[in-house]
């Protein structure tokens, strides 16, 4: 890969690492002070906040970042196309935050939490991300993220300390993402100028968009409303499993996430200049990665559970022990389904099979977790959330295969899932030593050793250019 993807992966994958990690330094002192319960109410005002917000970006994450890259050469359209795609995102956020505080002031279980999470849409209303990652101007965004998510973390520990916090913790969480959204605006004027549009500059975005919005909220349905469905047909303490759980298992799927929002714009750009042979090399190369990076970082983390999770949340998390080795397998299909999404279906507008896996992923979800959360609550939920990732993953897989080389990408990938259970087995009889922190620290060394040793000299056969 060129050096200016690599240094933009490392830039956006610090960033996404970053945005689960220093959540992951407060967690420990968070879950001590608040519970699972009161955990769990966060969440769940939160998913639903996160819905409102989702009809405010619609698609916009990855049909504004492809529009941007496909135009970023031409400051005319450049500029047209910004303020034509963001007064349609405008308009957008004007009926959600409507209807979003009527359902606070007259639907929500706990309104003050409820009016809390406003800010939170607000930000949402201001997100002008898309913009610059179509650009790739990822340093940017990770500078400002960066010192954002410190002073958030910072403020947790300083003002958060008892379980009457619960609002302050909230209200810091809300914060710190209209603040990033603010920083932004100050900025823009250095990369565009205000420009007049017409109704049917506007409109000419919408139908893209809502198509690629479609996906969006099919996926919405197997990430957010698992949590919601979850608190309506169990408790706010099962929320707090699944949460805690989920917060730890999302890491090895970030670190490939943010491959995917690297290489779109790349990969659009490609496509646009019908460089077609070259995208597909950038996608050959990603898939090994993401298979590297997810069955490492997923084993790793199920070989370590028991350890850890009395460790890192304190007691009366032990269903998480259960919950986690579930949970982060499904990264592994998450990040290579990423992978088919980002750098083939959306920047060749296969926008039809990247639709079509995510309902059946949808149908599915829903499915199973109306089946199995009476019985088995949030381990249920947390099945249901793999046999999703699964099935999506494989849909997309086998709708590509005739286009791009599936078999051989699946040969050069599968020696690193072979490499990690290898590792896992050999991790998981390593024996309790004096306390849980240096059990947890001997474990990873060994376990990281193993891997990187084998994933050599299994490189130094492939020979991946």
């Amino acid at each position: 890969m060129g050096s200016s993807i690599k240094k933009n992966f490392l830039y956006n994958a610090f960033y996404n690492i970053l945005t689960l990690i220093l959540p992951l330094i407060t967690a420990p002192y968070i879950s001590r002070v608040m519970g699972p319960e009161r955990i769990g109410e966060y969440s769940y005002a939160y998913s639903i906040a996160s819905y409102f917000g989702l009809f405010i970006l619609l698609g916009l994450n990855n049909y504004g970042n492809r529009t941007i890259a496909s135009i970023k050469d031409d400051l005319d359209k450049l500029n047209k196309s910004f303020w034509s795609i963001y007064f349609m995102q405008f308009i957008a956020s004007i009926l959600v935050i409507a209807i979003y505080l009527i359902y606070a002031m007259f639907f929500a279980e706990n309104s003050l939490m409820a009016f809390i999470q406003t800010i939170y849409i607000i930000s949402v209303a201001l997100d002008i991300n898309w913009f610059f990652f179509g650009l790739e101007q990822f340093k940017l965004t990770v500078t400002r993220n960066t010192v954002i998510k410190i002073i958030t973390v910072l403020s947790i520990f300083i003002f958060v300390k008892q379980p009457s916090d619960l609002y302050k913790y909230a209200l810091i969480m809300v914060l710190g993402p209209l603040g990033s959204q603010l920083f932004l605006w100050t900025i823009l004027r250095k990369y565009i100028k205000f420009v007049k549009v017409g109704v049917k500059d506007i409109i000419q975005h919408i139908k893209p968009n809502l198509i690629l919005f479609i996906p969006v909220i099919a996926i919405s349905l197997y990430t957010i409303m698992s949590k919601i469905i979850l608190g309506n047909m169990s408790n706010m303490t099962e929320v707090g499993y699944f949460e805690s759980a989920n917060k730890i298992t999302q890491i090895p799927a970030m670190a490939v996430t943010s491959l995917g929002t690297v290489m779109l714009p790349r990969v659009s750009n490609l496509v646009a200049n019908g460089k077609n042979q070259e995208s597909l090399k950038y996608l050959q190369k990603s898939l090994v990665l993401s298979v590297f990076l997810s069955t490492s970082m997923a084993f790793g983390l199920s070989a370590i559970s028991k350890e850890f999770v009395p460790f890192f949340y304190g007691g009366g998390y032990e269903k998480c022990i259960i919950i986690i080795p579930i949970l982060v397998i499904s990264s592994i299909f998450m990040s290579w389904a990423n992978v088919i999404r980002t750098q083939y279906l959306i920047p060749y507008k296969k926008d039809h099979i990247y639709i079509q896996s995510v309902f059946l992923g949808a149908f599915i979800n829903i499915l199973l977790n109306i089946l199995l959360i009476p019985y088995f609550q949030s381990i249920g939920s947390s099945i249901a959330t793999l046999c999703t990732e699964a099935s999506v993953c494989i849909y997309q897989t086998i709708k590509v295969r005739d286009r791009v080389n599936i078999r051989l990408y699946v040969s050069q990938s599968f020696p690193f899932l072979v490499i990690a259970l290898i590792m896992y087995f050999i991790v998981i009889y390593i024996p309790f030593i004096t306390n849980f922190l240096i059990t947890i620290i001997i474990k990873v060394i060994i376990g990281a050793a193993v891997y990187l040793i084998l994933s050599v000299l299994y490189y130094k056969k492939l020979k991946i250019d």
